[in-house]
């Protein structure tokens, strides 16, 4: 089955248009529910935490320097919507991961052409319940250390001006990593490939996970960033590795 080349970031985007097609619209609602219970408490409590996290990694300016302090701010109120909106995104994603790993089988079904009215089956979620649970743990392996690390040197004086770019640049990478993972984990793709799949290409996958993660920061837009990412990263899938 042919289909158009477009770039990586687009399914994304083409991932919205399939949320509204009659097949998918009883797979979507589910992973749409767990994003806005859980992404509406990451709201709420950030509304009362944000000033004190950001004066808290903002580093101590001498009086002749204060003036830095207006240059300052609004990074280190990004390296903090950074932090918040990743970890919620983890947290959101490891409750969501069976239901995700099955829209992600209904997407790559629909996309291959060869059902497109499939009826949604609760029972259907079982077998998927442990194997999925168990691959959000294998990525939060892969991702913990690597944001430790970042977050070690969020708090290093100095150092801390380049935290919030490379938080961006992990982020993209982790979207791309949490997204891709759902149809590989679906073809029997082991982790390491799946990174490997991914390292090949990288820049297309970069900007895939880039766009998901700015959408992630868009307030009410991010409630339906999880089923569309899903869904574009599956179309991403399909359409890179069509004899899969």
């Amino acid at each position: 089955m042919n289909h158009p080349v477009i770039s990586p970031p687009q399914y994304f985007i083409e991932g919205f248009s399939y949320m509204l097609r009659p097949g998918l619209r009883a797979f979507v609602m589910l992973p749409l529910l767990v994003n806005i219970l859980v992404f509406g408490g990451m709201i709420y409590w950030a509304f009362g935490e944000f000033d004190y996290w950001v004066n808290y990694f903002m580093p101590s300016l001498p009086d002749w320097a204060s003036f830095l302090s207006y240059i300052l701010w609004p990074l280190f109120a990004l390296l903090v919507l950074v932090i918040v909106f990743f970890t919620f995104t983890v947290v959101a994603n490891i409750i969501a991961a069976p239901f995700n790993g099955f829209l992600a089988e209904k997407v790559e079904i629909m996309a291959r052409g060869e059902d497109r009215t499939q009826p949604f089956r609760l029972a259907d979620l079982a077998p998927l319940v442990g194997r999925s649970i168990a691959r959000e743990l294998r990525k939060l392996a892969y991702f913990a250390p690597r944001a430790i690390g970042l977050l070690v040197l969020s708090l290093i004086p100095g150092l801390n001006i380049i935290a919030a770019p490379l938080w961006l640049l992990f982020g993209a990478w982790m979207m791309a990593v949490q997204y891709l993972d759902y149809p590989c984990d679906n073809n029997q793709v082991s982790f390491p490939d799946m990174l490997s799949w991914l390292r090949e290409r990288r820049w297309g996958s970069l900007g895939f996970g880039g766009v998901v993660y700015v959408a992630t920061l868009i307030p009410l837009a991010n409630l339906f960033c999880m089923p569309a990412a899903v869904i574009g990263a599956t179309l991403y899938w399909v359409r890179e590795t069509p004899s899969a």
